[in-house]
C-alpha cells in the first residue's frame, strides 16, 4: 500500500499522473470539534495505478503538488458526494478542484435515486462489497491500521470503476450534459464560502420584522467571525437559539444577557458577553434604511393545491419513465411555483429538465394533457384524443 507522508514522494507520485484523463479523489477529516474540517487523509487514484493515500499531518509534508494536480484542467476530478472534499481543497487551497464529475450527481440522472449511498453505488456498478467496520474510525490517530487504510484506499479504488462504468452509460443515453449541467453549482467557490454578514441567512427564521432581522445579523456575524478565528464550531460560541433569542429582545446589560437561554452569568461577565451587547447596540444604531428585509411568504392561494398535487404525480411518472431521481428534477418549492406561475424562474422550465417534465407540466396545466390510470399504472393523453 502506497503511503505518501513527505513532499518528495508526494510530488514523484503527482507526477506519474500526468497525462492521465482523470482521477479519483476522497478525503477522511474530521471537524467535531473545529469550524474547519481537519484533513486526515488523502486518497488518490489514476486510471491504472495502485492508488495513493497522502498523509496530512506527517510531519512537514507540503500539500503543493497535490494541489497543483486538484488545479489542473486537463485531468477530470472524480468524487462520491463531492461537497465536503471540495469544502476542504477550497478552504486549504483557495480554489475549487476543476474538471469535476460526482458519481452522487450522476447517479441521480441515471436513476439510482435521491441520494444513493457510496457502498450501495459500488455493489451495483463494480459488483463489490465494502466493509464499512472501519466507517467511523478517528482519521486524526496514528498510527492507523492496516485495515483502515485499506478501507480508505478503496474508496478511490472502486470509485473509478463506478465512474468508467457510469461513463459509458451516459454517453450511450446522450445524457453526459445532464450531468455536467449539475456540476455548475459545484463548481462555483461561493458555494463553500460562509461570508459572516450572511451567515444570519442560515438560521430558521420566523419573522421578518426589520428590527429583529438587523440585530439577528450583528450577532450571527460576530459569532461566525469568532467560530472561524478561534475554529470552533459555530454552537461552541453560541447557540442558534441564543442568537434568535437576542434578536427578538436584544439585551442591553450584562444582566440580561445572562438570563438568555443558553447563557450563564459567567459568559455573560465575558468577553462574549461584551461583544454581543456592543453588536445589538450597533445594529439598533445603524440607518434603518441599511437594515435587512426579507420578504413575506404569503401562503399560496387554495386553489394551487390541488393543482400541486396533479403536478407531483406527473412529475413521479416523468421521473419514473426517464430513470431519473425526482429531486434533480423538481423539488416541493419549485413546484409551488411552477402551480402558481408559468414564467417561474425554476430549473424545471430549463435545459433537459424542460424537456422531461416542464413541457409537459405547463400542458397539464392548461388543460391540453391529461392523466388517466391504464392497467394500474398512471399514463398521460393529449386532452380531446381520449
Amino acid at each position: 500500500m502506497h503511503i505518501i507522508t513527505d513532499t518528495s514522494a508526494l510530488a514523484r507520485y503527482i507526477t506519474s499522473l500526468k497525462g492521465v484523463p482523470f482521477v479519483t479523489v476522497d478525503t477522511e477529516f474530521m471537524r467535531e470539534n473545529t469550524y474547519w474540517p481537519k484533513l486526515c487523509l488523502v486518497q488518490v487514484a489514476g486510471p491504472d495505478d495502485a492508488g495513493a493515500i497522502i498523509d496530512p499531518l506527517a510531519d512537514g509534508i507540503d500539500l503543493a503538488p497535490l494541489f497543483d494536480l486538484m488545479a489542473d484542467r486537463s485531468i477530470l476530478k472524480v468524487f462520491h458526494a463531492a461537497r465536503q472534499d471540495i469544502e476542504i481543497f477550497v478552504n486549504l487551497a483557495g480554489e475549487v478542484p476543476v474538471p469535476l464529475f460526482d458519481t452522487q450527481v450522476a447517479a441521480m440522472v441515471m436513476g439510482f435515486g435521491e441520494s444513493i449511498a457510496y457502498d450501495a453505488l459500488v455493489q451495483k456498478l463494480a459488483n463489490q462489497s465494502i466493509d464499512k467496520s472501519s466507517r467511523f474510525t478517528d482519521w486524526s490517530r496514528r498510527p492507523l491500521s492496516e485495515k483502515q487504510l485499506s478501507y480508505a484506499l478503496s474508496d478511490v479504488t472502486h470509485l473509478r470503476t463506478v465512474y468508467q462504468r457510469m461513463e459509458k452509460e451516459l454517453a450511450r443515453s446522450g445524457r453526459a450534459h445532464w450531468v455536467g449541467d449539475e456540476m455548475a453549482t459545484l463548481t462555483e467557490k461561493s458555494t463553500y464560502l460562509v461570508e459572516p454578514d450572511e451567515a444570519w441567512r442560515r438560521l430558521k427564521i420566523r419573522t421578518t420584522k426589520p428590527k429583529f432581522l438587523a440585530v439577528l445579523k450583528a450577532v450571527t456575524a460576530w459569532r461566525e467571525r469568532e467560530a472561524q478565528g478561534r475554529d470552533l464550531p459555530r454552537n461552541r460560541v453560541v447557540r442558534d437559539e441564543a442568537l434568535l433569542e437576542i434578536a427578538a429582545d436584544p439585551p442591553t446589560s450584562i444582566d440580561k444577557l445572562a438570563q438568555v437561554r443558553g447563557f450563564n452569568r459567567k459568559m455573560a461577565e465575558g468577553p462574549f458577553g461584551s461583544a454581543i451587547i456592543a453588536a445589538c447596540k450597533a445594529a439598533l444604531e445603524s440607518p434603518r434604511e441599511t437594515w435587512p428585509s426579507m420578504a413575506k411568504s404569503e401562503p399560496p392561494p387554495a386553489s394551487i393545491g390541488p393543482v400541486v398535487e396533479l403536478l407531483k404525480v406527473l412529475l413521479k411518472r416523468k421521473c419514473a419513465a426517464h430513470g431519473v431521481a425526482q429531486k434533480l428534477v423538481c423539488n416541493s418549492a419549485d413546484l409551488d411555483r411552477l402551480a402558481a406561475d408559468d414564467t417561474a424562474d425554476i430549473p424545471a422550465l430549463k435545459g433537459w429538465r424542460l424537456e422531461v417534465f416542464g413541457e409537459d407540466a405547463l400542458r397539464l396545466k392548461h388543460g391540453d394533457l391529461g392523466l388517466v390510470i391504464r392497467d394500474g399504472e398512471v399514463v398521460e393523453f393529449p386532452v380531446g384524443a381520449g
